[in-house]
């Protein structure tokens, strides 16, 4: 299951790169909420990739890999240097995704804000389609622990949202 990564041709990294960069980005501005940190991360990310000897078994395994790499690194990230750096919500760029009866960079600011079990849980769910089982094997927690966090992430968007999103 293992090779040398050396074995990898530029190709394959390329290819794998296209496939899965906008997803490691918005995982990283997630998290991070800057762009330019969040460009980092994903350079950091596929440095990572790179470097490792891990083969994949099909896309789905690596995206799981990438998605569970991404949220450990931008979590070290913020252990370093979160309480030093912080980024207005106004300058959030606007998603053109959501839900078109409010303006999107109000639901991105919201989804935010909410705690990280909650804004991983919906952002993996709604914008990335893992199921509930997929998330709770990248994320290492019951099947039921992810629904609760499905279900308490939605109901504080709602209230602060005072709509019927995501729902």
């Amino acid at each position: 299951m293992e090779s040398n990564s050396l074995l990898r041709t530029d190709k394959e990294l390329a290819e794998l790169y296209q496939r899965h960069a906008d997803l490691v980005y918005r995982l990283c501005y997630i998290y991070l909420k800057n762009p330019v940190d969040a460009e980092d991360a994903v350079q950091s990310v596929f440095v990572k990739l790179i470097k490792s000897q891990l083969v994949f078994n099909d896309h789905e395994h690596e995206k799981a890999w990438l998605t569970v790499t991404t949220r450990n690194y931008c979590k070290d990230v913020l252990k370093n240097w979160w309480k030093t750096r912080r980024v207005a919500l106004d300058s959030l760029p606007e998603v053109s995704s959501w839900n078109g009866n409010e303006s999107s960079g109000k639901v991105l600011a919201r989804l935010l804000s909410l705690p990280e079990k909650y804004k991983t849980v919906l952002y993996l769910y709604y914008f990335e389609e893992y199921s509930v089982k997929e998330i709770s094997e990248m994320l290492g927690h019951k099947e039921s622990t992810i629904q609760t966090q499905l279900s308490r992430g939605r109901k504080l968007l709602k209230i602060d949202l005072g709509g019927n999103y995501l729902e």
